[in-house]
């Protein structure tokens, strides 16, 4: 269905890496790093769904060519479900991630329960684009373990596993991880 490449609407290393590894060769993926720079749309979107369409569409309309975007985050039952699509922005609220993962572990004592949700949209042309999702149940752990990933990765342990995001190499989390799953998703439509 593509031709050669397809847009990561991002600048986020940490997000480009894990794609290219999920992705592999399978596809070339560029990302606004490999673009002149260009200013972001705003994520005014009230769910991951609405905040990746924004940056899909936005992204094929700069540069004409299929893009895809994600929106994630990391829901957490104790909080309502908070952070959610304000993941990445609660965590600058505090001085700095230990501070902000000791504040949920405080908060999450009697309840562990998490997900992690990734959503992409993929636009190929204007007007036409779709929706993949995917998501990670687990809990939040004790404390804070690891060294690897990024964002909350330290504090997640996936259902099923004793570790959390940040003590499993890059391979281990990636096979497992919420943008994986829609990742995966998103290739097998594109292999149709």
């Amino acid at each position: 269905m593509l031709k050669n490449k397809i847009l990561f609407f991002t600048s986020n290393n940490s997000k480009i890496k894990e794609a290219n590894k999920i992705i592999g060769d399978k596809i070339k993926v560029i990302s606004l790093k490999n673009l002149p720079k260009t200013k972001e749309p705003i994520e005014n979107g009230k769910t991951f769904v609405e905040n990746a369409k924004i940056k899909s569409i936005f992204g094929f309309k700069k540069f004409q060519i299929p893009c895809f975007a994600d929106d994630s985050g990391i829901c957490i039952e104790a909080l309502n479900n908070k952070p959610g699509i304000g993941s990445k922005r609660y965590l600058s609220k505090f001085k700095n991630n230990k501070e902000a993962f000791n504040f949920i572990l405080s908060k999450t004592k009697l309840n562990t329960k998490a997900c992690f949700v990734c959503s992409i949209c993929l636009t190929l042309k204007l007007g036409h684009y779709l929706i993949f999702e995917g998501r990670v149940h687990g809990n939040i752990a004790a404390k804070p373990k690891g060294f690897n990933g990024f964002g909350y990765d330290p504090i997640f342990i996936p259902d099923g596993h004793e570790k959390t995001f940040s003590e499993m190499t890059s391979n281990k989390k990636n096979s497992l991880s919420h943008r994986c799953i829609a990742i995966k998703k998103m290739l097998n439509f594109l292999k149709n």
